[in-house]
């Protein structure tokens, strides 16, 4: 669903116990007690124009993971060897600042040089560190920034920094990243999103929209998936795949994921009182969301409220997010489904997790990963993967959705494999809960002037 697909690359993480990080005194940057990389960072930043280079950072990504493996005292030499690499490679310009991350300060330094000796950099990092005997891998992620240029303050050249560390870390691990106009310009949309969302809700200038779904076994639609957009002046017509993203950053998530439920609760009592006849309407959900503390109790009341059906209300949560947070994931999961919500899972055979892992999991319904439905016309041999994980939700009494239909060939390629349930412009766009009220619980046949209307009004 699009709520999830900018985050596919950030399954989240339950807050947890820091893990312990190593600092002795070997391993302690110089300046530090001085004030640090921030104290550096305000020096070069109030310096004036004749102050100029690249900032450098560098992050230990997998340090964590490390730390839980081979232990404190292992870590520890591990960070020693680490530092003393960089001060000897960077001439003794670095700065530990939070955790496992470090400013390097390339004081006169160009962009292209800076990006060599970050490359540099990574490519040690492509080979093992050995500690007492035993070797490990330690992943790294470089962003760089000029300064002055895209930032004035410290706190604003340090978000530039996060933001390019952030990038570099799309493409795997040890990689590197500038700040550069293109970044800024995504940086700055972002911004203005963030604070658009603001007041988007109490101007009630989030349009709520609705995506029905086609059931194979009574040639009706049957379901339908809540969406979300919002026009910004500016920027122009964005949807959830975009501002949710930017909302789990700026903490907007509650705010927005609660409006979207109070929508789907309202929506199913009104399809209830008019009589139409429909399997679920399911709300995709932001694991940020997700586990929050108050998160039952506001399905509770939205059920309670809208006096809604058990099956009724449907949650889609992202098999991605179920990689770090398993264990509290699912213990909600099994009282939501006490409580009568059906439960999808979203990505389906996307890899994140074992397939087997659906076998502990109170889900209802599966959602496969798009790209599957677009392969059926590109990769033969993708119709065998197809197949088979329609087959596994069959045997295991499960639902399975497959979106994403645009075409007529991944039409012919799903009735074929008999998926139960499907999604996607082919069978009709996204539309306001007037127009589904009259599509919901409709044939192809009864429902194909409405749907062609709204087709053309998105070609308008």
């Amino acid at each position: 669903m699009d709520w999830f697909q900018n985050k596919k690359k950030k399954a989240v993480e339950q807050p947890e116990a820091e893990a312990a990080v190593p600092r002795s005194e070997a391993a302690v940057p110089r300046s530090e007690a001085a004030g640090g990389a921030r104290g550096k960072l305000n020096e070069i930043m109030s310096a004036g124009p004749a102050s100029k280079g690249v900032v450098m950072k560098l992050y230990l990504e997998n340090f964590k993971h490390l730390n839980k493996i081979f232990g404190y005292d292992y870590c520890e030499e591990l960070l020693s060897q680490i530092t003393a690499y960089l001060s000897e490679t960077a001439d003794g310009n670095v700065y530990r600042h939070i955790g496992v991350e470090f400013i390097i300060v390339l004081e006169q330094f160009s962009e292209g040089r800076a990006s060599e000796l970050g490359e540099e950099i990574l490519e040690r990092f492509d080979h093992v560190w050995t500690i007492n005997g035993i070797d490990c891998l330690c992943s790294a992620q470089i962003g760089l920034c000029s300064y002055p240029g895209h930032a004035q303050t410290t706190d604003e050249l340090l978000k530039r920094l996060d933001l390019a560390v952030s990038s570099a870390s799309e493409s795997g691990p040890n990689q590197l990243a500038v700040y550069d106009s293109v970044l800024h310009t995504q940086f700055m949309r972002k911004q203005a999103i963030a604070l658009y969302l603001q007041t988007a809700l109490e101007n009630h200038e989030i349009e709520v929209r609705y995506r029905p779904t086609y059931n194979l076994n009574t040639g009706r639609f049957t379901r339908a998936d809540f969406y979300m957009r919002v026009f910004i002046q500016g920027i122009g017509l964005i949807g959830a795949g975009e501002f949710l993203p930017i909302a789990e950053d700026s903490g907007q998530i509650r705010a927005i994921g609660y409006y979207a439920l109070e929508q789907v609760g309202r929506c199913i009592a009104e399809l209830t009182e008019a009589g139409k006849e429909f399997d679920s309407i399911c709300m995709p959900v932001s694991p940020i969301l997700f586990l929050q503390e108050n998160f039952l109790d506001e399905v509770s009341r939205i059920m309670e409220t809208y006096h809604i059906p058990a099956g009724k209300l449907a949650l889609e949560l992202d098999e991605s997010a179920l990689g770090s947070a398993y264990l509290n994931i699912n213990i909600i999961m099994q009282e939501l489904s006490d409580m009568g919500v059906e439960l999808v899972l979203n990505g389906f055979g996307s890899g994140y997790t074992p397939i087997s892992s659906i076998l502990d999991l109170p889900v209802q319904t599966l959602k496969l990963e798009r790209m599957f439905v677009w392969q059926l016309e590109t990769e033969p041999r993708s119709a065998s993967i197809f197949g088979g994980l329609i087959q596994i939700a069959r045997d295991l009494g499960l639902h399975i959705i497959a979106e994403g239909v645009e075409t007529e060939n991944q039409l012919n390629a799903l009735n074929k494999f008999g998926c139960e349930y499907q999604q996607g412009f082919y069978y009709a766009p996204t539309m306001n809960q007037d127009v589904l009220m009259k599509v919901i619980g409709t044939s192809l046949e009864e429902s194909r002037l409405t749907i062609e209307e709204e087709k053309l009004k998105l070609k308008r």
